[in-house]
């Protein structure tokens, strides 16, 4: 490996740890991440010569706060955005040095708290917390959800702007507003897994580098927060599914249905790493959250040695639970799915009418795929091909409407009355 892309390894590694403590100690999130940056503009000048340093955290800690006190003797406006680079302050240097050599983690849980702030959108939310707690850079944030690097660093740019001009502090929220707080990052961190899970766009379903990214986040934010259970919700959550990104899709990316992937290809380090996640989640005594009972429900399939011997009364007691919780259109959709198996294809059709009139599903593809399963169940077959259709109309991807158009064509031409279908539930 060339200098240059040890160089890169290494700010994936050491950035976030570097720019949330210098926020912390300067108050700007823009000023912390330029003179990371400028570290390692640094380091690329330097260790060719020098050869990396034995500890590249402490050196680019020591670089940056060098940096820090130059521009403050520059720059008065400098000055009054960050108090602490004030003449004077310079003796703070060896503190921040050894804080490198043994970093704080309360920096980087104060970091992700700031960058998933209430006071910015979804996408902004999304967009700095992979530049900042993930380290990925603004191109590799730009290739992940397949739009122009300009716009994600005007999103980027944006979103810091914002920040500042709320004059948001860069602090660990109250415990007052510690479980809203929490729950905005873990919602992040979830949407950037689902996208790599389930793709909104572009040509591939999975897309398997979010998702580890997502995962990798998530890890992270578990050994920082050993006392919340909804963050090992989470992150079992997300191994769970993940475990099955080999039998997602076939050779074309056509999805393939829960009931016909190869269990054997199932990733079983990553089931193990799950279901031990859900145990400490478990082990903390805490009323389970919507991460955890979610992670219940796929820890159900995983532990499951073949669809037919799936214990659906526990899924649907675990959804029954989770839309107390919720209230939400999705959930009761996934619902009726266990209720297909646990009570039949009546009560589940029956369970999915009150979602025609719910106005948030009206453009939500799935609906109409798990009705025309259910009714494709029925011997209702003409029915089932015109939910089909319409669910494909409304399918994100190319494969997904593919997916939908073919079992329409089946449900027109049944090869039995029974019409086998055994749609994955959405949200698992």
């Amino acid at each position: 490996m060339d200098l240059r892309k040890s160089v890169e390894a290494l700010w994936r590694i050491e950035a976030p740890q570097l720019i949330a403590t210098l926020a912390r100690r300067i108050g700007s999130l823009d000023i912390a991440e330029d003179l990371a940056s400028e570290a390692f503009v640094s380091a690329l000048e330097q260790w060719p010569a020098d050869g990396i340093p034995p500890n590249p955290g402490a050196w680019l800690m020591k670089t940056a706060w060098h940096k820090a006190i130059d521009r403050a003797r520059r720059e008065e406006t400098a000055r009054k955005k960050a108090p602490l680079l004030v003449a004077g302050h310079e003796g703070e240097l060896a503190d921040v040095a050894d804080e490198a050599l043994d970093p704080i983690p309360h920096d980087l849980l104060t970091m992700v708290f700031t960058t998933c702030h209430p006071v910015l959108s979804t996408e902004s939310r999304v967009a700095l917390t992979l530049r900042l707690f993930g380290g990925l850079t603004t191109d590799e944030v730009a290739r992940a959800f397949l739009v122009p690097t300009a716009t994600i660093g005007q999103r980027i740019s944006r979103a810091k702007r914002t920040l500042a001009e709320a004059r948001v502090p860069i602090e660990a929220p109250s415990a007052g507003e510690l479980p809203e707080r929490l729950r905005a990052v873990l919602d992040v961190l979830y949407a950037i897994f689902n996208e790599g899970y389930s793709a909104s766009s572009g040509t591939n379903l999975v897309r398997a580098d979010l998702a580890v990214e997502a995962m990798r986040m998530g890890r992270v934010l578990a050994g920082l927060s050993p006392t919340e259970p909804e963050v090992f919700g989470l992150v079992a959550l997300m191994e769970l599914q993940a475990s099955r990104f080999r039998t997602r899709v076939d050779a074309a990316g056509i999805p393939i249905r829960l009931e016909d992937q190869d269990r054997r290809l199932w990733d079983r380090t990553l089931i193990e790493h799950g279901l031990s996640m859900l145990d400490r989640a478990f082990d903390l005594a805490r009323p389970l959250g919507v991460f955890s009972l979610q992670a219940a429900i796929s820890a159900c399939h995983a532990r499951a040695a073949t669809f037919a011997v799936t214990d659906w009364v526990a899924i649907l007691a675990l959804y029954d639970a989770l839309t107390q919780i919720t209230r939400s259109p999705v959930v009761e959709l996934n619902r009726a799915v266990a209720v297909l198996h646990v009570d039949g294809p009546e009560a589940a059709l029956a369970t999915t009418r009150p979602l025609l009139a719910d106005r948030r599903m009206a453009g939500y593809h799935l609906l109409g795929a798990v009705r025309g399963d259910i009714l494709i169940r029925l011997g209702r077959h003409a029915e089932a091909a015109a939910e089909l259709e319409r669910a494909a109309e409304l399918a994100p991807t190319k494969q997904e409407r593919q997916l939908l158009l073919s079992r329409m064509a089946q449900a027109l031409a049944p090869r039995d009355a029974g019409g086998q279908s055994g749609k994955e539930p959405p949200a698992d």
